[in-house]
């Protein structure tokens, strides 16, 4: 049966904010990252007297002024790349992003080559959540240099591409953010990136002592300290774990995440009974939070409560319902309660979606034995086959159905594959199939 599992930690990431108003990327801004980039434009060798003084008031965020002088200047100077980026920062300053994102494709058309609006464009696409365009003006940045040196803004190109890459594609995240520090001193939010980046890439021992250094520079830190749990739960070295989640919950008491990672960890401890209240209170809270109506589900189906389950799945399955692992859980939750067409529908759904989902193609086989449709229970169980070896249960649904069907030769060759597979792990139906076997004159 696949459960759901908590397989995230909820990070507070911070908006990204305009290429010149920043030194980091989205989620990486921390206390010891001071903010060290001119609000100004690209600074050319050449510039125009008329244009110095335009800058000059956006410098002084003198916004009104430098509008109209700026739209004026390019009346005169239509394909003035550098005029455009200033264009694009007043209009991302006044919180005009769709104007900015324009502004900036503009300077880029006017010059491919420029470094700044490159990375401002990529940073707003970003914000959009248009990674694979973010992705890739970031990287075009990443291959430009600034009009001045400026290794504090080549960095915040890196790191902004890792962060996406982060989704994209974990193995070069790895190396935008070294390519970052590189150009300048890693900070905390870089621990944290890091630690992400090592998980994604399934590097756990790497992760872990990025977790390490991070909570030891910040010791508060809930991002820190969630991660490390987590990290320790998978190794269940589960009173390692606690004592990070209790002083991150006594930060954030309320905090979804965390208190579904302290449910988690006291499942993993064998402690159902606390698990259970502790996400029933937290349903109380937040009782339409989905992940924790799927979570707290989960929790009454390990505690063999499939009749408290089942509402919480159906819920939802009302908002998601083409979510493969929720169909499947709320497939066993109706097997456990005996509801089998019912579970027949929700499994033939989900193979419906996805024809590789071992789970559903399992759960089918056992409702349609259940209700006696040998012939289908067969085919099935023959969908299964070619995705997963077969399992005692598998094994003994395949002998039985064959039995139904009055086909003994094949009957007998399953039950007789199961009793070799089960091994007194499944005593009564080991009795059954002995006797069968005998009934068939096949005795084994």
């Amino acid at each position: 049966m696949k459960l759901f599992v908590l397989s995230g930690i909820l990070y507070s990431a911070s908006a990204i904010a305009g290429a010149q108003q920043q030194a980091l990327p989205p989620g990486t801004q921390t206390p010891d990252a001071p903010v060290t980039q001119s609000a100004a434009a690209p600074k050319a060798a050449i510039v125009s007297p008329q244009l110095a003084t335009i800058e000059d008031q956006l410098d002084a965020k003198k916004y009104d002024a430098a509008k109209p002088a700026l739209l004026a200047y390019l009346s005169d100077h239509a394909t003035d790349a550098r005029a455009h980026f200033d264009l694009g920062y007043l209009d991302e300053q006044t919180d005009q992003a769709e104007a900015a994102e324009a502004e900036y494709r503009k300077a880029i058309a006017d010059d491919p080559q420029q470094f700044e609006s490159r990375l401002a464009l990529g940073l707003i696409l970003a914000r959009k959540n248009d990674l694979a365009a973010a992705a890739e003006q970031l990287k075009a940045a990443t291959e430009r240099e600034p009009a001045t040196p400026n290794p504090a803004a080549q960095a915040q190109a890196y790191r902004a591409l890792a962060e996406i890459d982060l989704k994209l594609d974990p193995p070069v995240a790895k190396q935008a953010l070294l390519e970052a520090l590189r150009l300048s001193p890693e900070t905390v939010g870089d621990l944290l990136l890091t630690a992400r980046i090592a998980s994604a890439n399934d590097d756990a021992e790497t992760a872990e002592a990025a977790y390490r250094r991070l909570i030891a520079r910040q010791p508060d830190s809930v991002e820190g300290l969630a991660g490390l749990a987590h990290i320790l739960v998978e190794q269940k070295k589960y009173e390692e774990a606690r004592p990070l989640l209790e002083t991150a919950l006594q930060q954030i008491p309320d905090d979804p995440g965390l208190n579904m990672q302290m449910a988690s960890l006291l499942a993993a401890e064998g402690k159902q009974d606390e698990s259970v209240a502790s996400l029933e209170k937290l349903h109380a809270k937040l009782p339409a939070d989905l992940a924790v109506d799927q979570m707290l589900a989960d929790a009454y189906l390990a505690a063999k409560n499939p009749q408290q389950a089942e509402p919480l799945l159906a819920a939802v399955l009302k908002s998601k319902p083409n979510d493969i692992d929720v169909l499947d859980e709320e497939g066993q939750s109706l097997i456990a309660e005996q509801r089998y067409p019912e579970a027949e529908r929700v499994f033939e759904h989900a193979t419906s979606l996805k024809r590789d989902d071992i789970d559903a193609w399992s759960g089918l086989a056992f409702s349609h034995s259940r209700t006696h449709q040998d012939a289908q229970t067969l085919n099935d169980l023959a969908m299964r086959s070619k995705l997963a070896q077969d399992t005692p249960v598998t094994l003994f649904l395949w002998a039985i159905s064959y039995d139904n069907l009055h086909q003994a030769k094949p009957a007998a060759q399953y039950y007789k594959k199961f009793l070799d597979a089960a091994n007194g792990k499944f005593p009564d139906q080991e009795w059954q199939a002995h006797h069968r076997l005998i009934a068939l004159g096949q005795a084994h």
